[in-house]
């Protein structure tokens, strides 16, 4: 991989002048870029150039810019994400339909979670989470179920740095994290009551994929008025048991010890039968 001078791959340059993106600011002049990225107007200006000549970047009428559609397009390849957003959704729904506030699917990325779907209704509890936002491990429910399921690398990552605090209910020490580590591992899910907003509760429960690993959270966000989280739990639980057993169908290939039937190793389309048929019948 060819490297600048400074030892920083050009790759890496690209992905920091991409991820000066965000939800709440989606369009960008390119001196904007090149400070967010900390680059040089000139070093900016060639790779925001060559982000658009592929599609990864996209100029409009007014001189900013924003993040390309081929992003979107190379995202709906990756069972990792859209593949299981779209699997995981009526799932999500019908939880969705019993609670009325929040449901929402997260994932581990780096020691964030971020979130690949949620659902909400109009006048539920304050939830400040965005579809592609992130939000950090220990602030979470999602994300203390995510960091309990994973290696203590992560978990020393995460304390490397200062805990985010949102509310004084937030976790913001070594001790506390680990306690509530503890707690999720022999409960099997987390609750966490105003840590990010004081109104609001998230409960989560681990979801696990094609080879028993936890490789998603799903979770609501509700009133944080004392009432008893385990039923919230329960409906959790079951549609957490439902969507890994569709990855296990959809996922391993028929044969595999771990397999469901009708298992077999292929794209995820969730669509009619008809369509399914034409699917398989094609090979697409």
């Amino acid at each position: 991989m060819a490297r600048a001078s400074d030892g920083e791959s050009a790759l890496h340059k690209h992905l920091r002048v991409l991820g000066v993106f965000e939800a709440a600011v989606p369009f960008l002049t390119l001196s904007q870029i090149a400070e967010r990225a900390g680059l040089a107007p000139s070093t900016a200006h060639r790779l925001v150039g060559e982000l658009e000549r592929e599609g990864l970047l996209e100029r409009l009428p007014d001189r900013t810019y924003r993040l390309g559609v081929r992003l979107w397009e190379l995202a709906c390849r990756t069972p990792g994400a859209l593949g299981l957003r779209e699997l995981a959704r009526p799932y999500l729904q019908a939880v969705q339909a019993r609670v009325r506030q929040h449901t929402q699917l997260g994932v581990l990325s780096d020691t964030d979670v971020l979130f690949l779907d949620r659902l909400s209704a109009r006048d539920a509890v304050l939830n400040a989470t965005l579809i592609g936002g992130r939000i950090p491990l220990h602030a979470s429910s999602s994300g203390l179920v995510l960091l309990a399921h994973s290696g203590q690398g992560l978990v020393d990552a995460v304390l490397s740095a200062p805990l985010r605090r949102y509310t004084p209910h937030t976790i913001q020490t070594e001790a506390q994290l680990h306690a509530a580590l503890r707690r999720v591992r022999a409960d099997g899910w987390a609750v966490c009551e105003g840590h990010i907003h004081e109104e609001s509760r998230g409960i989560a429960v681990p979801v696990y994929g094609a080879h028993q690993d936890v490789i998603a959270a799903i979770s609501v966000v509700v009133p944080n008025d004392g009432a008893p989280a385990l039923p919230y739990v329960e409906l959790l639980t079951r549609a957490a048991g439902e969507i890994g057993a569709s990855l296990r169908a959809a996922y391993l290939p028929t044969g595999h010890p771990a397999a469901t039937p009708g298992g077999r190793f292929r794209p995820l389309v969730n669509s009619s039968v008809r369509s399914m048929e034409y699917f398989e019948a094609t090979g697409s």
